[in-house]
């Protein structure tokens, strides 16, 4: 059974700067979608950010212009850029990835906190 693991989480004062990396222990065909969800306690996940198979991204505009989401689809890795952090942004980020044949596969999560 494929496992997705994130890493690049911490703590990190507002203002700064984090790279999450996820990538997936063998190899995943025909993906579909990857993307990015955080989730604070006693609230829904919600979508931070998506790309396609083709490439087309999508983000929540919270982030919008902030945060960038890239794979590298050789390395069945997704990764999250995460600029000029807010406070707001302390969250559990998890990444999935959707693919025609596993369907949706999760990491466990990496938490980010940013204090202000």
């Amino acid at each position: 059974q494929v496992q997705l693991m994130e890493s690049g989480g911490g703590l990190v004062q507002a203002g700064g700067s984090l790279r999450l990396s996820c990538a997936a222990s063998e190899r995943i065909f025909s993906i579909e979608l990857m993307g990015w969800y955080r989730q604070v306690p006693g609230n829904q996940r919600e979508l931070v950010a998506s790309v396609t198979s083709g490439g087309n991204t999508n983000y929540a505009d919270s982030v919008k212009g902030r945060f960038t989401i890239s794979s590298d689809n050789a390395k069945n890795t997704v990764y999250l850029q995460m600029n000029s952090l807010k406070p707001e942004d302390t969250a559990v980020y998890y990444c999935k990835v959707t693919s025609l044949w596993n369907g949706d596969t999760w990491g466990k999560g990496t938490l980010v906190t940013v204090s202000s």
